[in-house]
């Protein structure tokens, strides 16, 4: 049996598009047909019901999906086995899912140490959110993902504690509370306007949730899909943010940020995920490796 047909069969089962999956693999969308047209005949069954809108994965096709994974997963097994008996420098391509503040802060730093390591092995960074990274690993989009989240309980993704990141609360050098001695309480701080990171952002969010719980007037909450445009915002004397230490150390040394003597926020854990059911190949187990060997305890 051809791999292929099974590649876009899984393809198609996930964005149950034929038009998506044709853009997802670079090819014709007659293509994208003319395979899973071949699959049903070769194996005696519907594997999708045309909708006006889409396709519907049949109950066959759901129950042939896992086995189809398990054949490309068997596939990735045998390419890498084969180019470890060649005996040659370890190479490949591995795609990294994470946030844009491990993209920015941390993962420069892996790929340059990874170049000097296997100059034949390709990182690429993928910035992307919680969810968008569980549907990047499921859909074989995205090698490894890191989460910035306390805990995933997904049943078809394992996930294991990597490290923490630490938070910390700022404002602009001339903003009142630079200049305070005391704790700033919860009060004080839902008078204020933020500039938060995007919905989904577990940090940002479990902010947003406890500056909302604070009685009185709504606190002014604005979101950013990027973390450079809230710290610009901040920066300006236009309200406060909360972000992980690493991405505002330099603005704090230049005196262009100032630490909020405000209540303690909890570290966020950095959590290493990957498909549980796919096998992790030697390049991808290099770039885990290397991860744990630059991320803080």
């Amino acid at each position: 049996m051809d791999t292929r047909l099974l590649r876009t069969f899984a393809a198609v089962a996930r964005t149950e598009s034929f038009t998506a999956t044709a853009a997802e693999l670079h090819l014709a969308q007659s293509t994208v047909t003319a395979q899973i047209q071949a699959l049903e005949k070769e194996l005696g069954t519907r594997l999708f019901d045309r909708l006006p809108r889409g396709v519907a994965v049949t109950d066959a096709g759901r129950r042939l999906l896992e086995e189809a994974e398990r054949v490309l997963d068997a596939e990735s097994r045998l390419r890498a086995v084969a180019a470890a008996a060649a005996d040659g420098p370890l190479a490949g391509r591995v795609v990294v899912g994470a946030g844009e503040t491990l993209c920015s802060a941390r993962l420069p730093h892996v790929v340059a140490a990874l170049r000097r390591r296997h100059p034949e092995l390709e990182v690429d960074l993928a910035p992307t959110g919680t969810a968008e990274a569980l549907d990047g690993l499921r859909a074989g989009r995205l090698d490894v993902a890191l989460l910035l989240e306390g805990d995933v309980a997904v049943p078809d993704i394992a996930t294991e504690h990597l490290a923490y990141e630490p938070l910390v609360l700022v404002c602009a050098p001339g903003h009142p509370f630079a200049r305070r001695t005391g704790t700033v309480t919860w009060e004080e701080l839902a008078r204020e306007a933020f500039f938060l990171h995007e919905q989904g952002c577990s940090y940002s969010d479990r902010l947003a949730d406890r500056l909302l719980s604070v009685p009185g007037p709504r606190p002014r909450l604005t979101r950013f899909g990027s973390i450079e445009a809230a710290r610009a915002c901040v920066a300006a004397g236009l309200g406060l943010t909360l972000l992980p230490r690493v991405t505002v150390e330099e603005a704090l040394r230049a005196d262009r940020l100032a630490v909020v003597p405000g209540p303690p926020f909890p570290d966020v854990p950095v959590r290493l995920a990957r498909h549980r059911r796919r096998w992790t190949t030697p390049a991808a187990q290099a770039v885990i490796d290397e991860l744990a060997r630059h991320f803080p305890a």
